[in-house]
């Protein structure tokens, strides 16, 4: 019995390193092409105000952006002073803030798989928005203006577009920015004017805002309270203010929505002398690195994240583009690119994995007049 099945066992012996060779050509040609047809690519989206579009940039493994669309505003004129934007969930929907007369808000597709912008619609805003942010849900659009001292939330609609505000809030002065909280149970906006921060309850059900116990966090006078950010974890929260170049760190309390501070350092370079005008600030991924921006010196602080008490170290100042009032750090935690509102164009910076320390790589030419930066992996 041993003999005739010795010749078949021969035969396929001697077929398989062709057969193998073949399979494993076959195999990784598959997978090459696979991981080519659905690779994820990171894109840059930049809200150029005076232009009144937004460049929209590729960016490969080694920080390098092309341009692959400039995306036009639909219906809009005149320039705003800013350009803020903000990018849904789902990554389907991009929103820019107009604050030209009408005041809208100007919804975009986002193509899952080239990153391009088409136009959905335009929809309305309570005021001249100065920042913009959707709820965690989705649902909700988020904005605060600067000169009508108000916050508002208006329901997004189920094309993308939003619908007219559901409320429209009185605040303190000068309302800068308003953010959901990790969880969606709270949102947050700081009054750049009356130094506070205001708190509200926030029903992601209903789209409901009602003031929080306690309704105000108080910071010190004509420090002008800007944009903040939560660390990933969401056990704390950082601060940056305008008109002293303070950032203060804060415990965040997810049950109550409470902000407890616990350190104050400054976004200011050593040797700072002048009017302090700081912009700014995001936080990498992981949250182990910070970053702030500021303008009069056209610098970026970056500093390193205890990740169990939340306080900062300071690393150090490096200048960056013209006026940098917006950057963005990409989903890896690699990169940061900046823009300037006086160069008209976007740095990119990487970011030293192990010490947090930004290095210049290249410049881009943006729109006219650059101050927000968002980035998007997809898909």
């Amino acid at each position: 019995m041993s003999r005739p099945m010795s010749r078949p066992i021969r035969r396929i012996a001697s077929r398989a390193p062709r057969a193998a060779i073949a399979a494993a050509l076959f195999a990784s040609l598959t997978l090459i092409s696979g991981v080519r047809a659905g690779m994820a690519e990171t894109f840059a989206y930049v809200g150029n105000a005076d232009s009144n579009d937004i460049s929209v940039f590729k960016m490969s493994e080694s920080g390098e952006m092309t341009l692959v669309q400039t995306a036009a505003f639909k219906g809009v004129e005149k320039p705003g002073s800013s350009t803020p934007l903000a990018i849904t969930p789902d990554h389907r929907t991009l929103i820019a803030g107009i604050r030209s007369q009408p005041t809208l808000a100007v919804s975009f597709a986002i193509d899952p798989r080239t990153g391009e912008l088409s136009h959905l619609g335009n929809g309305p805003l309570a005021d001249s928005m100065a920042h913009i942010a959707i709820d965690r849900s989705g649902k909700f659009l988020f904005s605060a203006s600067y000169g009508g001292n108000k916050v508002a939330l208006n329901p997004l609609l189920g094309n993308g577009v939003a619908g007219e505000p559901k409320q429209v809030i009185p605040t303190g002065l000068n309302a800068h920015a308003f953010l959901p909280s990790p969880d969606n149970r709270f949102a947050f906006a700081t009054n750049l004017g009356s130094d506070q921060v205001l708190a509200f309850a926030f029903d992601a059900t209903t789209g409901t805002l009602t003031p929080s116990d306690p309704p105000v966090h108080k910071v010190p006078e004509k420090s002008g309270p800007r944009h903040f950010v939560f660390h990933p974890g969401g056990k704390f929260v950082y601060l940056l203010h305008e008109l002293n170049g303070d950032v203060a760190a804060f415990t965040y309390e997810a049950r109550s929505g409470a902000w407890d501070e616990i350190q104050r350092t400054t976004a200011l370079p050593e040797g700072f002398s002048g009017k302090p005008w700081a912009a700014d600030i995001h936080i990498t991924p992981d949250g182990r690195f910070l970053y702030a921006s500021e303008r009069t010196t056209s610098t970026l602080t970056a500093y390193r994240v205890d990740g169990s008490s939340g306080k900062l170290t300071t690393i150090g100042s490096v200048p960056t583009e013209k006026q940098p009032r917006g950057f963005q750090v990409d989903p890896s935690g690699r990169y940061l690119a900046a823009v300037g509102e006086l160069s008209d164009s976007m740095t990119v910076h990487a970011i030293d994995q192990g010490s947090g320390a930004l290095t210049k790589l290249k410049s881009y030419p943006t729109g006219k007049k650059p101050n927000w930066v968002e980035f998007l992996k997809l898909p």
